[in-house]
């Protein structure tokens, strides 16, 4: 078992560290970079087995390929491996959105490829290969959407590999993925981003941040994460986070007539809340 890596950065290298500690088919694992930095790190982390700076060498002979990079970089990465990948290999991704992967894996792999589009619904605010991790996927869920020509063997490896990660593996559609993310994932990141925005742009804002403690660093957390995959999640979404931006904006302005009013309803208002959010954790837990 040949198993190839384009991206190694907190998901990619993490995906290699955690099929590596799980010795998962005793898989080589090959590595693409850029920088010949992030391949020595990740050779000496034991992320992968050796490294590629040429993407037609790093997929060819590959049974599976792991796409790990900002969505609108895969367009291209399809139509330079497209030559080279295997007959009846597995192409997956991890990119946060799916519509866009879809169609550009249709348009430009070979029929014969069995494309499985993945994202696993886990991070951290911090990005490349130093943040990443083995465990990194541990009981996250781990969306998968299967192209329709995708063979049943093909989309059954994709899932061990899955489990192989800790994840739990969960099959949806393109666009029903897209549009529940885009208000559990796109739209809490872009609310952090506006927080910090707008407190870090008040002119009281360094007497402010002397005050800024816990409640604060939870809520802009999301902030700090890689601003060029964050851009692409947008932009490749953008219908469905504008959509979510709107319903948050009624019911951000919901509450400020509550509080402007001095309405007793805004206890309500938060303990509707509270008991919605408890209910959540308890699902989860």
């Amino acid at each position: 078992m040949r198993l190839a890596i384009i991206g190694l950065g907190l998901i990619g290298g993490s995906v290699g560290l955690a099929l590596k500690q799980a010795n998962w088919r005793q898989a080589e694992v090959v590595g693409y970079v850029r920088r010949h930095e992030v391949g020595s790190l990740a050779l000496k982390l034991g992320a992968v087995d050796k490294v590629e700076s040429n993407l037609r060498e790093t997929v060819k002979d590959a049974n599976i390929v792991i796409i790990a990079a900002p969505i609108l970089a895969i367009k291209d990465i399809f139509s330079q491996i497209a030559p080279d990948l295997s007959a009846d290999s597995i192409v997956t991704d991890t990119a946060s959105t799916k519509l866009q992967i879809m169609r550009w894996a249709e348009e430009l792999l070979p029929p014969e490829i069995n494309f499985v589009g993945g994202h696993p619904m886990a991070g951290k605010e911090t990005s490349g290969i130093r943040a990443a991790t083995a465990s990194l996927f541990h009981k996250c869920t781990y969306c998968l959407t299967p192209a329709p020509h995708a063979r049943p063997a093909a989309v059954r490896t994709v899932k061990g590999m899955v489990k192989k990660l800790g994840a739990i593996p969960l099959t949806i559609g393109a666009q029903e993925h897209d549009s529940l993310v885009a208000g559990v994932s796109h739209l809490p990141l872009l609310l952090s981003v506006a927080l910090v925005s707008a407190t870090t742009k008040n002119p009281s804002w360094q007497q402010m941040s002397r005050l800024a403690a816990s409640g604060y660093r939870d809520l802009t957390r999301l902030a700090s994460g890689n601003p060029e995959v964050n851009a692409h999640i947008c932009l490749s979404n953008q219908a469905a986070i504008v959509s979510w931006i709107d319903e948050f904006s009624e019911e951000l302005q919901r509450l400020r007539k509550l509080v402007a009013d001095e309405s007793n309803e805004i206890e309500k208002a938060l303990a509707l809340a509270n008991e919605a959010r408890q209910k959540w954790l308890k699902r989860r837990g």
